[in-house]
């Protein structure tokens, strides 16, 4: 590993901990301005507040909060998207370059590849087209592991396990991804991805015990922490749910230990 890539992978792990708890903003081009990152400005101060170790979001996202990154905090930039819920066939493009992130201050870039599905083969080559591009400029990749197009119905641990495999062969640096409430399939999974893994959030939960239910058995089966939205940020105190992640990433925090902390700060 080339010494920029070492020196921004610093920035999004901490060194103490060897984990990491990203912040996902990156949801405003594709479903517009949800409840919860309206004001980019205001999203930002509180990951800064809540000790969020990264935000991945776009370009367009890191400027309107320009004033409120603090040097704590790291930008991770997504490359890939170009559909809306308009009418877009949730088909993964290239939309952005390595250089245009550093450009805007990023430490490292995100692509998602969606395996399974029809233009599987063309999600691969720019995933992997792109990791060369990182390789130059020294900037760690995050590729986002889906599973998606199978007739498998939802991804079990097993589909799990080859996509975040072969996001790793691709030449990503982290690999996010599913856990799907199995400690024991995603241990498998993290055994088999010679690369980080942190874990994604999908859907919004009502239940914030769910949420940090999987949080907790994740790291347990081996993640090193994770990159989730909506079950931050949407109906909820981002910065007490962020200050919550970090107790369980980074402090070693029960289930139960977040729960409380959430029902004081709420």
């Amino acid at each position: 590993m080339n010494t920029g890539k070492h020196i921004r992978l610093n920035a999004i792990f901490r060194k103490e901990t060897g984990s990491t708890v990203i912040v996902a903003a990156d949801h405003g081009g594709i479903a517009g301005p949800l409840p919860g990152i309206i004001d980019p400005c205001l999203l930002i101060q509180d990951c800064v507040d809540g000790g969020a170790d990264s935000v991945l979001t776009t370009r367009g996202f890191a400027r309107a909060a320009d004033g409120a990154w603090d040097r704590g905090t790291s930008l991770i930039l997504r490359l890939t998207g170009g559909f809306t819920t308009l009418g877009g066939k949730f088909e993964e493009r290239m939309i952005s370059t390595v250089e245009a992130a550093l450009v805007n201050g990023a430490c490292g870039v995100a692509a998602t590849v969606k395996f399974g599905h029809e233009l599987e083969g063309e999600f691969i080559r720019q995933a992997s087209f792109l990791a060369d591009e990182c390789e130059r400029w020294g900037v760690p990749l995050m590729v986002e592991a889906m599973v998606a197009g199978t007739d498998r119905g939802e991804p079990k641990s097993t589909d799990i396990r080859i996509a975040a495999r072969a996001a790793a062969e691709i030449g990503a640096d982290i690999v996010k991804t599913y856990y799907k409430g199995d400690p024991d399939g995603f241990a498998a999974v993290v055994e088999g991805c010679p690369v980080p893994v942190v874990i994604l959030g999908g859907r919004h939960h009502a239940d914030v015990q769910s949420v940090f239910s999987d949080v907790f058995y994740a790291m347990q089966a081996g993640a090193k922490g994770i990159a989730l939205g909506r079950n931050l940020w949407q109906d909820r105190s981002t910065k007490a749910m962020v200050q919550a992640m970090a107790g369980l990433v980074h402090g070693g925090w029960s289930v139960e230990q977040a729960c409380m902390y959430i029902q004081k700060e709420n």
